[in-house]
């Protein structure tokens, strides 16, 4: 179950999400798709019950943690020092990204989110967990970030995303899970595939 300042947001939940997966968490702000998102990803402890997790996760919240004054690339490096990725795969990620090898303050947000999404290219982690992963993305973000998804499944990856936006025509098939339906202390989610 979740829960924000005594309030309860959904659950009891019972679901899984298996290689080559991806789910979509839908429903309004404020809903607990974040909180959610973090529970998955161990950053804070479920209400009740637990998660299991057979695999290691990569997490993309809201907030990006970036060095503000250090360029893209300097940022890029020690992430992949801290969290063993693959430093080499840094200039085609930037270049492919469109994203400049400037001081990281001086980045739009379309930008920033992008290089937030280089470090899922420098570290492969079996299960993504993603919240609002096209914000401020232009139509080739998008279709970067579509094309990403759909090598990560092939390849035996999972994903639960969020986004309060369609997915691109062209997006992996995802189920839905719609947190608003789970408020009832009585309902238990279950997943339903949906193309």
């Amino acid at each position: 179950m979740g829960e924000r300042n005594g309030l309860r947001l959904w659950g009891p939940l019972d679901f899984a999400v298996r290689a080559g997966e991806a789910l979509h968490l839908r429903g309004p702000n404020g809903c607990g798709k974040t909180t959610l998102l973090r529970t998955l990803a161990g950053l804070r402890p479920p209400l009740a019950g637990q998660v299991e997790r057979s695999s290691a996760c990569s997490f993309l919240g809201h907030h990006d943690g970036w060095a503000e004054d250090l360029r893209a690339r300097l940022n890029l490096e020690l992430f992949a020092q801290l969290h063993g990725g693959d430093a080499a795969a840094i200039p085609a990620s930037l270049s492919d990204l469109g994203v400049p090898d400037r001081a990281v303050r001086h980045l739009s947000a379309g930008q920033r989110r992008k290089l937030a999404l280089a470090r899922l290219r420098l570290v492969a982690r079996p299960l993504l967990l993603l919240d609002e992963p096209f914000d401020a993305l232009d139509t080739h973000g998008c279709a970067w970030l579509t094309a990403l998804a759909h090598a990560h499944l092939r390849g035996g990856g999972a994903m639960v995303l969020t986004s309060h936006q369609a997915l691109p025509a062209d997006f992996p098939d995802c189920r839905i899970l719609d947190l608003k339906a789970t408020r009832n202390p009585s309902a238990s989610a279950r997943l339903e595939h949906v193309s």
